[in-house]
C-alpha cells in the first residue's frame, strides 16, 4: 500500500511548480506516469491535481493533458460571515436593531436581480447592527419567504436576520458586489454620519439551486476596512 496521500502528492507537485523544476507553459506528465512514480492509484493523483487546478496552478483539459499555467490564478473566496462575530471580535457588545419590517413587492432593481415578477411580495427588513451602542453596519435586506420557512416567527430582535439565515437556510450559489457609495439621508441617519459621506457597501444575493433566497446590501461607515487572505 502506498504511503502517499493525495495531500502529500499535491505538496510534492506544488514544490516542483514553484521551484521551476516544471516550467510554466509546459505539459505535465500524465496521471499514469505520476501514479507510477509515487506508487499510488491514479484516483489519488487525480484528486491531487484537482486541488492544484482549484488553486490556479495548473489547467486540465480532456485529451489535451495538464498544462502548467504561466501566471498562477488565485481564486477569490468569500465567506458569508456573521456580523455578530465581526462586532465581538473587536471586543464590543453586539445588538441587532430592526428599524423596518414589512411584506411588500420589491423595487425594480431587486426584482430584476432575482428574476422576479415585480408584484411578488417579499419580506423587507432594515436593520442597524450596533457595536456597544454605536452603529457598525446598516442592512437593507429582501427575503423570499417561501425559501425561508419560519422566518416570520424568528426572534429577530434577539438574533439578526443575517445569523438566522446562515444557520437555517442553505444556499448553493450567489454573487457579491463591493463598492463605495455616498450616504443618502436614510443611511446617514442609521450610521450616525453625514449625507454624502463615502460608505463601503457589500451587495449580495444568494440562491439555493434555482430558488432565490435573499438579496442584501450592507452599508458600513467611513473608514471601514475589509481584510482577507490570499
Amino acid at each position: 500500500m502506498s504511503r502517499h496521500s493525495h495531500q502529500s502528492i499535491r505538496e510534492s507537485i506544488r514544490r516542483r511548480l514553484t521551484s521551476g523544476e516544471w516550467l510554466p507553459g509546459a505539459l505535465m506528465p500524465g496521471e499514469t506516469e505520476i501514479a507510477a512514480e509515487f506508487g499510488c492509484a491514479r484516483s489519488t493523483v487525480n484528486r491531487a491535481l484537482r486541488g492544484l487546478a482549484q488553486e490556479g496552478l495548473i489547467e486540465r483539459k480532456r485529451r489535451a493533458g495538464t498544462r502548467i499555467l504561466e501566471l498562477p490564478v488565485r481564486r477569490a473566496h468569500f465567506d458569508l460571515s456573521l456580523i455578530r462575530q465581526e462586532v465581538e471580535s473587536m471586543g464590543s457588545t453586539y445588538l441587532p436593531q430592526v428599524v423596518l419590517r414589512e411584506i411588500v413587492p420589491p423595487p425594480k432593481r431587486i426584482a430584476e436581480r432575482l428574476k422576479l415578477e415585480p408584484s411578488e411580495p417579499l419580506l423587507h427588513l432594515e436593520t442597524v447592527h450596533l457595536a456597544s451602542s454605536h452603529p457598525h453596519a446598516f442592512e437593507d435586506r429582501w427575503v423570499n419567504i417561501d425559501a425561508a420557512p419560519g422566518i416570520l416567527d424568528a426572534p429577530l430582535d434577539k438574533i439578526s436576520v443575517n445569523e438566522w439565515l446562515i444557520r437555517e437556510v442553505p444556499y448553493s450559489s450567489g454573487d457579491v458586489i463591493f463598492a463605495a457609495q455616498n450616504a443618502g439621508p436614510r443611511e446617514a441617519k442609521a450610521l450616525n454620519t453625514l449625507p454624502g459621506d463615502a460608505l463601503f457597501t457589500i451587495d449580495r444575493a444568494t440562491w439555493f439551486n434555482d430558488v432565490y433566497v435573499t438579496a442584501v446590501k450592507l452599508f458600513y461607515p467611513p473608514g471601514h476596512e475589509l481584510r482577507t487572505t490570499l
